[in-house]
């Protein structure tokens, strides 16, 4: 919609209401031609006009089924204007950018102080040459019209000049037939929305959907070692020497998975969201063939190749998110729930969104973070400045892949027994399209079965000699940046180091550490041969262990460093279909640095609803 010069639109009253009704008579006729579009977004059109936010970014973005989708969204849909924090004034010289020389002076002074319709910003800036938008322009021609029927209702002497009242009806006489048709096309509108609102499944929830078809195929020139027995258990993990145990793989294959997400999205407030989450997949990456115990999804499997529940390759119904969030005040949120994403308030990154930007495990996140992906608690995020931006949380382990009872709901272990994490993230923006990320985390890690099997660890830690561990510690250090340098190009990356402390169960075994670091870095092409495409090309070291490595069952291999390259391309079919086609080359898989190297090549089709 084309937009006009805050000076020309206040140069005249009666201008305002000639190019309203034009614009109207226009938009009119592209409604009659996409009035089936407009009746199933016309319920939640009047919801934002009246919800209107300040500085407040949605958390579920309406075409997603993630929260994910939300942030790979912000800032590409256009919403209403903002209109919190405005303020009425009596007199144009109260404008401070406003001079007696300007040539639409006159008509400011007149809607002003005749009419008292005009409302600034606290600055008390008018901004006369900025670009003015159909929002504002229909909201600021509202605000005129609405005091003039007020003061004609009053019947004040002279209230409204015959001169202004004659313009109306001039107006309103030449384009009688325009406003006849623009009425029932509205009341035809306004009947539409009736019936919707009478059938529609709520009247607070909104259905957002996610189903993906992946297409991978995993390869290798020569035998690829792993260690352990297998890579779920049961498994083996050490020889009768204390050594790990090392099999031989040489086979890859091809799969073709589901995956579904359905959101439940409810506001009672219309600033508040209650999440609710269903999923079911069936996925297993062939890349899944060839990794050592406790790396399962870790060696280029694409992220949305997944199964939702904890039978592997079976499609369960589970719940994967249930949470709620709401404002504090106008610079905090609170998010609680016994299933929080931790992904959508840590460790973000704009161009490792798996729905559009980089796509495999390692991926979307360091892969130290976090054994409480989804948890039981409470995240704080606060937004102290345009520039910086704190969150921390608490969060109790409720991983939806996992079998039995999780944490949080055990009575054996509860809240705050078993495995959870402390997280603390400060976000610094230099400038509107740079983010750098500070992030530190404490993690208290049960062991399963004796063993230490979580982030972040990526493999399997005992006692160094086959044997059970006590609960351990960890503490997890990064930074995380993302940096758009034009319209086109971009970069990110990231770096943490961790160190886990193991204590041995039996007297007399030495307890230590395993450090280890996760390396990411990568390049970004928005807009790579369509709008709304986005290639990436991504190097990430996953778990590159510094020191500790006797106290690893698997995951250390011989010492050498596990990489993978992965290419990615996000292509839009439409406006809620896309394919993705994917590259992963994964060198000294599973940390053996005389492995062959891997290569996974992965098709996704993605539809969101």
């Amino acid at each position: 919609m084309q937009k006009f010069c805050r000076h020309a639109w206040f140069s005249s009253l009666a201008i305002l209401v000639f190019q309203f009704i034009f614009l109207e008579v226009a938009i009119a006729k592209e409604d009659e031609q996409n009035i089936e579009a407009f009746s199933d977004t016309n319920q939640s059109f009047v919801q934002a006009a009246n919800n209107v936010k300040s500085d407040q970014k949605p958390l579920i973005n309406s075409n997603s089924a993630d929260g994910l989708t939300d942030q790979a969204q912000a800032g590409k849909d256009e919403v209403l204007p903002n209109n919190n924090g405005l303020e009425q004034i009596n007199s144009v010289s109260e404008l401070s950018d406003v001079q007696p020389t300007d040539w639409a002076y006159q008509a400011l002074r007149s809607l002003i102080e005749r009419y008292q319709c005009i409302s600034v910003s606290g600055d008390r800036r008018f901004r006369g040459n900025e670009a003015l938008t159909r929002y504002e322009f229909a909201s600021g021609l509202n605000s005129c019209l609405n005091k003039i029927t007020q003061l004609i209702g009053v019947a004040k002497p002279d209230s409204v000049p015959q001169q202004d009242l004659a313009t109306i009806k001039k107006l309103q006489d030449d384009f009688a037939t325009e406003l006849r048709s623009l009425t029932t096309r509205i009341g035809s509108l306004e009947a539409r929305t009736a019936e919707l609102g009478t059938n529609q499944f709520s009247t607070t929830t909104k259905l957002n959907g996610l189903a993906v078809f992946t297409l991978t195929g995993a390869t290798v020139g020569d035998s690829v070692k792993a260690e352990g027995s297998s890579a779920l258990p049961p498994f083996i993990l050490r020889d009768s020497n204390n050594k790990p145990i090392v099999r031989k793989i040489d086979n890859g294959s091809t799969t073709f998975s589901n995956l579904l997400w359905l959101s439940l999205n409810t506001s009672f407030t219309g600033k508040d969201v209650l999440v609710t989450t269903l999923a079911a997949g069936n996925g297993n990456s062939p890349a899944n063939q060839f990794v050592s115990a406790g790396l399962f999804n870790s060696v280029g499997s694409p992220f949305f190749e997944q199964t939702s529940g904890p039978n592997t390759g079976q499609t369960d119904v589970v719940i994967r998110e249930l949470f709620y969030t709401f404002p504090v005040n106008e610079s905090v949120r609170l998010t609680v729930g016994p299933r929080v994403n931790s992904v959508y308030h840590f460790d973000f990154n704009r161009f490792t969104i798996p729905i559009n930007g980089t796509s495999s495990f390692n991926s979307p996140a360091s892969t130290f973070v976090s054994s409480t992906i989804r948890g039981a608690g409470a995240v704080v995020e606060w937004n102290i400045n345009k520039q910086l931006e704190l969150h921390a949380g608490y969060l109790a382990e409720s991983l939806e892949f996992l079998p039995g009872p999780r944490p949080a709901a055990d009575p054996s272990k509860g809240l705050f027994n078993g495995t959870h994490t402390i997280t603390a993230e400060l976000t610094f923006k230099p400038t509107q399209t740079a983010n750098i990320r500070l992030l530190y985390q404490r993690s208290h890690l049960n062991p399963i079965f004796g063993l230490i099997a979580s982030k972040p660890i990526i493999g399997i830690a005992d006692d160094g000699f086959g044997e059970a561990v006590n609960d351990a510690t960890a503490d997890t250090f990064g930074v995380n940046f993302d940096w758009l340098i034009n319209r086109r190009f971009g970069i990110f990356g990231r770096y943490y180091y961790s160190t886990t402390e193991i204590d041995p169960v039996k007297p007399g075994r030495l307890s230590g550490d395993i450090n280890a670091q996760n390396i990411q870095a990568g390049l970004a092409f928005p807009d790579l041969g369509k709008q709304g495409a986005l290639g990436t090309l991504s190097f990430v070291i996953p778990f590159d262990v510094k020191s500790g490595r006797q106290f690893l069952a698997s995951g250390a291999g011989n010492g050498g460093t596990q990489y993978e390259i992965e290419a990615n391309y996000f292509y839009p079919l439409a406006r809620n279909i896309a394919l993705v086609p994917s590259l992963y080359v994964i060198g000294n898989i599973n940390n053996f640095d005389d492995n062959p190297t891997v290569f996974v090549g992965s098709m996704r089709t993605q539809l969101n609803f």
